[in-house]
């Protein structure tokens, strides 16, 4: 992929993106419930990311298996994501984070939200952007950067939807109520789902890594890892754990890493 192409397909992609998430405000407006943005922005990105991927097949510089496997990844990744923060919004349909900053910005809170989804849409963007330029690798040879970054997307997803469904079990038994899920992998990161999102997208910029402007793949697990390290992933899940959970939170927080697992 040249520089001028990875700039049509950026450009494309926060189209897109913008779009969509300007939907997402439209439907939280329209049903006053914020649950759904998350679901909207998940499904967006991967039609965006593997839409793109595919686009390239055909042309001198695109690996058609490549371009199919990255594709197939995005999809499988949006698709688990999705469908579990679907589910997860029929049973409660308002996210609190969304909704507590929706009751701090008060009577401005539809055009605030407006503008953060915009926002959301830009690190879409550049999550799409990394799904085409590892769909785009210049070689047609099976390298060690694509056996490397599909493992690592295969332990990824696995590892998400193992966390996502060991806090499921946790919180479904009455003997768990009001009680932090310490089992399982979340013994060894207080946000074992977070990390493997993080990882999801090491992935892409792995098979991205080469010739050309691979390199600018690193931006999205760059952003990944802040998103949800110091924006807004980690921060208020863990202000509401110390305002609901107190000491036992804090004995948790003291024995358990916040966001890469410990080994051992």
């Amino acid at each position: 992929m040249t520089f001028a192409a990875l700039g049509v397909d950026a450009l494309t992609a926060e189209a897109a993106l913008a779009a969509i998430m300007a939907g997402a405000w439209a439907v939280q407006r329209l049903t006053g419930q914020s649950g759904w943005i998350d679901a909207i922005w998940t499904f967006g990105v991967g039609v965006t990311g593997a839409a793109l991927a595919l686009a390239g097949i055909g042309s001198s510089e695109t690996s058609g298996w490549r371009a199919g496997a990255v594709a197939t990844s995005a999809a499988l990744w949006s698709l688990r994501l999705g469908l579990h923060i679907v589910a997860r919004t029929r049973q409660a349909p308002d996210d609190l984070r969304y909704r507590k900053l929706i009751d701090e910005w008060g009577p401005s809170s539809p055009a605030r939200l407006l503008l953060f989804l915009q926002a959301q849409a830009l690190v879409g963007a550049a999550l799409a952007l990394a799904v085409t330029l590892a769909a785009g690798a210049p070689s047609p040879e099976l390298r060690v950067q694509d056996v490397v970054g599909l493992a690592i997307f295969a332990t990824a997803l696995v590892g998400e939807a193992a966390a996502d469904a060991q806090l499921r079990r946790f919180k479904a038994d009455p003997a768990h109520r009001g009680r932090i899920c310490d089992i399982g992998l979340w013994g060894r990161s207080r946000h074992p789902n977070y990390f493997f999102e993080w990882l999801i997208w090491v992935a892409f910029a792995v098979v991205a890594t080469g010739a050309g402007p691979g390199a600018v793949a690193w931006i999205a697990p760059a952003l990944m890892y802040w998103t949800l390290r110091y924006a807004s992933g980690v921060p208020p899940i863990e202000d509401r754990m110390r305002l609901t959970r107190g000491g036992e939170f804090r004995t948790y927080q003291a024995r358990t890493p916040v966001f890469f697992p410990r080994l051992f």
